[in-house]
């Protein structure tokens, strides 16, 4: 593979990222105050966030090995982008939160099968000491379809705000909710058509042996095997960022529709502006230090939310930085020092040690929320981050 077509690889895995983000946060916004319109509740989104994606990543370790194993990165990636546009048809059909469901595990599962092959054909993409700066140009892109979905959404709500508040009705907003998610569907088909004309990065070999054994993590470099454990502890407090922003629509806080997907657009700009730096950066000092801050700036954000709930929408700015700096930095260190006949399969563990905790910990946020309020849930998760981070400032 030339350098101009290792280039072109990690452009057009960036745009099909940005179209599909684009298409996923055009919706993701609106995911809880849908659910509440047709029925559900805190303790609903909870289970429903919970199985997508623990659904997701726990799929991403068995799909990295199986690209490894057949030496392929492509078909695998297409396949699994192809699902999400499945997942959002169902979505748009939904009578009630049963739907939602069914739509949700659709959209995570074609994640959890694309995610590790395409972050495995970046990273074969990327040109020596540069893995930092290709998944920060990755998540950029990836960022950037986030904000503009957001937009999109907010012009929908934002037309449609002053009628809404007389209404007094989550239920009133359900035409403009399904209106979105069958727009969503635009972007989502063309990001899977320019994902076609990726160069295929894998050596067509198939392995004598799978890559996914027993062994695995022990044979795995000290540093590796820390970060994966702080990973896990992590996300045994990392419930779905849907109870932020149901947390800022309820009464005491009052957001509107619209002001909570300004509120999530606002995240997202902070998360679009810091990626590239990040991993930039962590090209030239190391991976560590940027981890450890991220994980820290997680903490504050949580326990702004849980301690003075008002200030929310600050509590963005230091969300915003945390995805940016520990998400594409995150990969590169696994790409850095994973083997590379088990790329794939341990980008993919990475994501399925997040998975085993994801579940329990959007379940249990929903339930402590229900039961002690929800300052509990954010409380919680910035002690479990606060716990990880100390972890990795310790031991990596």
């Amino acid at each position: 593979m030339t350098k101009n077509d290792k280039s072109k690889n990690i452009i057009i895995t960036g745009l099909t990222s940005l179209l599909t983000d684009i298409s996923s946060e055009m919706i993701y916004p609106i995911i809880a105050l849908y659910l509440i319109a047709l029925g559900g509740g805190p303790a609903v989104l909870g289970m429903i966030e919970g199985v997508a994606e623990s659904t997701a990543s726990i799929l991403k370790v068995f799909s990295g090995a199986l690209a490894d194993h057949i030496g392929k990165r492509k078909p695998l990636a297409i396949m699994g982008y192809s699902f999400s546009s499945i997942g959002k048809i169902l979505l748009y059909i939904a009578p009630g939160w049963g739907m939602v469901f069914t739509g949700r595990f659709s959209d995570r599962f074609g994640k959890g099968v694309r995610t590790a092959p395409r972050d495995a054909m970046i990273s074969e993409s990327a040109e020596g000491k540069s893995l930092g700066k290709a998944f920060g140009i990755h998540r950029t892109l990836d960022s950037m379809g986030a904000v503009l979905g957001t937009l999109i959404t907010f012009f929908f709500l934002y037309r449609i705000r002053d009628a809404a508040q007389q209404s007094g009705n989550l239920s009133f907003y359900l035409p403009t909710f399904r209106t979105i998610i069958i727009l969503s569907l635009i972007p989502a088909a063309l990001g899977v058509l320019v994902l076609f004309f990726t160069i295929e990065t894998g050596t067509g070999k198939k392995l004598t042996r799978s890559p996914l054994s027993f062994s695995t993590f022990s044979e795995l470099d000290r540093r590796l095997q820390v970060f994966l454990l702080a990973t896990l502890i992590f996300t045994l407090g990392n419930s779905s960022d849907q109870f932020i922003l149901l947390r800022a629509s309820e009464k005491d806080i009052g957001f509107s529709a619209a002001s909570v997907t300004l509120l999530y657009l606002f995240y997202n700009v902070v998360y679009m502006f810091i990626s590239y730096p990040a991993g930039w950066l962590s090209d030239k000092i190391g991976r560590k230090g940027i981890l450890v801050t991220g994980f820290a700036l997680y903490t504050v954000t949580y326990y702004l939310i849980g301690f003075h709930p008002t200030s929310i929408a600050y509590a963005m700015i230091p969300y915003g930085l945390y995805i940016g700096m520990t998400e594409g930095v995150a990969k590169a260190l696994i790409s850095e020092l994973s083997p590379a006949t088990k790329k794939a399969t341990i980008i993919g563990l990475h994501a399925t040690l997040q998975g085993i905790g994801l579940f329990p910990a959007s379940l249990l946020g929903g339930f402590l929320w229900s039961i002690l309020g929800p300052a509990s849930t954010f409380i919680f998760g910035g002690s479990m981050t606060l716990l990880s981070a100390l972890i990795l400032l310790i031991f990596m």
